[in-house]
């Protein structure tokens, strides 16, 4: 079993390609004394996206870093590389982040990547389920409860170690607007909590599962 430890306070980078929202769930937690973590730095594949708002307004550096703008994987990761090194991060948050991960971040990283799901892992994810994609699928599945995983990440999409999960259930009269609101608040519960047990000494990796201590 390998026990899952970083500094206190853990340097955070968030990774984000839209809105913010989760951003904005960590920010609050890092503000109640939920969550013992500094914002290191915001990454955006993308301009004029509302991360970047939620950012600059309380100083958080952002690094916006496309892969279209390096002649491949290889040269994009290093661009990644050289903004966690300057930034001293020690965890990378994924928070609604559109790009896959490049293998060299994905193993110099190894158990410091989390990213939160919009359904019950291993159900509807994968390439290319994201967003509102997911719950059409989950409604068009008939599943009767969804909701939203916080994972670690590894080389594959939405393929690692689980960390939490929570339900949510799903209603005749949904739409993927509503389903997805009703996710996003459980999106917003858990991630920060995931990320306060990282960054509190108490997750453990047992093969595929990770373990909590109730220290």
């Amino acid at each position: 079993m390998t026990a899952l430890t970083v500094p206190r306070p853990m340097r955070l980078a968030v990774f984000a390609s839209g809105g913010g929202s989760n951003l904005g769930a960590i920010q609050d937690a890092i503000d109640a004394d939920r969550l013992d973590a500094v914002e290191a730095v915001v990454v955006t594949d993308r301009r004029g996206i509302g991360a970047i708002e939620r950012a600059e307004a309380r100083g958080v550096p952002v690094e916006t870093i496309a892969p279209a703008s390096y002649a491949d994987e290889g040269a994009f990761a290093a661009a990644l590389l050289d903004v966690l090194a300057r930034y001293e991060v020690d965890v990378i948050a994924l928070a609604g982040y559109l790009k896959k991960i490049p293998s060299p971040v994905v193993q110099a990283y190894a158990h410091r990547i989390l990213n939160v799901h919009p359904s019950l892992l291993p159900a509807f994810g994968g390439a290319g389920m994201y967003g509102e994609r997911v719950h059409r699928a989950v409604l068009a599945y008939g599943a009767q409860f969804s909701g939203a995983t916080v994972h670690l990440v590894d080389d594959e999409f939405d393929s690692g170690p689980v960390v939490l999960q929570q339900t949510v259930p799903v209603y005749e009269e949904d739409s993927p607007a509503s389903l997805a609101a009703r996710v996003l608040e459980v999106e917003h519960e858990i991630y920060p909590l995931a990320l306060s047990l990282l960054a509190e000494g108490r997750l453990s990796l047992d093969g595929r599962l990770v373990r909590i201590s109730s220290q």
